[in-house]
């Protein structure tokens, strides 16, 4: 039976009480992630949000883009994969996101997609393709409130680095 996650007697604390592997662990992270993702959490909080993504992306081989899908007030609709790519590279179609987002009546959106290799510093393509997504989804009303990029050595978001 895998190993299971019971709430400690503090908020935020889980208590394991067998030995686990190193999957298991992940696949608890992994648990854990999805669970912060969940439909109608508030989004409020950037780092946790960019460390959820991180623990459920960093570990592919290939370069995943996804859409974090939220309403007026930021609650999480749901978080999508659309786009699967190479080891060290995705094509993202812009009319696409439009339309994932549309088909969810989402007011806002956080980009976000891997690097496998591990380093989350953006490539010039990925800052271009962020201005065309974002461009796309203005002209249906829809906010980019950032793009994160994630690894195993980190994460960057780009409304941080003040580049949307």
């Amino acid at each position: 039976m895998p190993a299971q996650l019971m709430t400690g007697k503090t908020p935020g604390i889980y208590e394991i009480r067998e030995p686990v592997t190193e999957t298991e662990l992940l696949n608890l992270s992994q648990q854990l992630a999805r669970r912060r993702l969940r439909k109608g959490r508030i989004m409020d909080n950037p780092e946790a949000v960019a460390l959820s993504l991180q623990t459920l992306l960093m570990e592919r081989p290939h370069e995943i883009f996804g859409l974090v899908l939220l309403d007026n007030r930021h609650r999480m609709i749901a978080f999508t994969e659309l786009f699967r790519g190479t080891i060290d590279a995705s094509s993202v179609y812009p009319r696409e996101v439009v339309k994932e987002a549309l088909e969810h009546n989402a007011a806002a959106v956080i980009l976000v997609h891997n690097h496998p290799a591990g380093n989350p510093t953006p490539s010039n393509s990925d800052h271009h393709i962020t201005q065309r997504v974002q461009r796309a989804l203005e002209t249906v009303d829809i906010r980019v409130l950032d793009h994160f990029v994630v690894g195993t050595d980190g994460w960057l978001s780009f409304a941080e680095k003040g580049w949307l």
